[in-house]
């Protein structure tokens, strides 16, 4: 892999703790991937040695790029900054644990030359919460109606999927799903994935699963009832509106012939309300859209007007 011009492809390398993965790691990108590649490692406020081997190894890579957060933010902001400093138009996330093959990488930049807008892989291999993940990519392909089996894996993408793109902490998983969201072209190609051999992983645990769970959830909310809060609140609260008034006649015939039943009226009063307040909530959902479709059409406006130089080099600030 060679400097001599500005890469096509930029590989992020988020790393948090990574010390006896790095350097072969990019030993094995460098043997795989050409000139038109670049490798941008992010390490991610570690505390071991991650850092100082990347900046090491880096001197012997001109195509490396090494880029550090003081402290730990987390994955997406990795990727984030990953995205600040790259230079290419096609941009790889590709774990530093090195259970994913860098050949996989050259596989899905192909499907975006084929025309595809971001590309994921469908996981081939044996790994822990094997069943865990299938649940989890189950309910993605039903909350979003993907046709892909697998949305936390191996991802390529254009650079713009990213760019317009609003990510939370933890928000890398979905960023297939965001991306379909938006209207681009959503590819799968399988990718090996190897067992670890170094380090440990960093996201296990019950309560990471819970965390996601409910990170799924937001992101559906997102990408659903906040696109059209009225059609989804107004439905039910229409909803609600036709049991009061079905409960309500009940009751007033129940009353004629004599059988009167105090709880079906709490229930009509609870009913009609329950309707007012779902009708409020899609008034103020169409307006957060609104102004959140208005804030979007400001970023692209003053994207276009300060477009970033991305040909400009910048070298690591090495930091004791």
């Amino acid at each position: 892999m060679g400097s001599s011009r500005r890469p096509e492809v930029s590989v992020i390398v988020p790393a948090f703790n990574e010390a006896d993965n790095i350097v072969p790691l990019l030993d094995e990108l460098a043997a795989k991937l050409d000139s038109s590649y670049e490798v941008v490692v992010v390490d991610d406020g570690s505390t071991d040695q991650t850092y100082a081997n990347a900046v090491q190894a880096r001197g012997t890579r001109p195509s490396v790029r090494v880029v550090r957060h003081a402290a730990n933010q987390g994955k997406t902001a990795a990727i984030l900054t990953g995205l600040s400093a790259a230079r290419g138009n096609i941009i790889s996330v590709f774990d530093a644990d090195m259970q994913f093959m860098p050949d996989d990488i050259v596989v899905q930049v192909q499907r975006l030359r084929d025309g595809a807008d971001i590309v994921t892989g469908w996981k081939q291999g044996r790994y822990e919460k094997r069943f865990v993940s299938g649940v989890y990519n189950w309910l993605a392909r039903v909350m979003f109606g993907l046709r892909v089996h697998d949305i936390n894996a191996l991802k390529t993408f254009r650079r713009e999927v990213l760019e317009g793109m609003s990510l939370r902490r933890d928000w890398h998983r979905y960023i297939v799903p965001l991306a379909a969201a938006r209207g681009f072209r959503v590819a799968e190609v399988p990718v090996t994935l190897r067992p670890r051999l170094h380090g440990v992983p960093k996201y296990s645990g019950k309560m990471r699963i819970l965390i996601g769970l409910f990170d799924l959830v937001a992101v559906a909310f997102q990408v659903t009832f906040m696109r059209k809060p009225m059609l989804y609140f107004g439905f039910l609260g229409a909803g609600a509106f036709g049991c009061g008034l079905v409960v309500g006649i009940v009751a007033v015939v129940l009353r004629i012939l004599g059988h009167g039943f105090r709880p079906m009226l709490y229930l009509v009063v609870l009913l009609v309300l329950a309707g007012i307040v779902l009708f409020a909530a899609g008034f103020l959902g169409e307006s957060l859209a609104g102004m959140s479709d208005r804030l979007d059409r400001v970023e692209r406006l003053l994207s276009a007007e300060s477009p970033r130089d991305r040909s400009r080099e910048e070298e690591p600030e090495v930091v004791d």
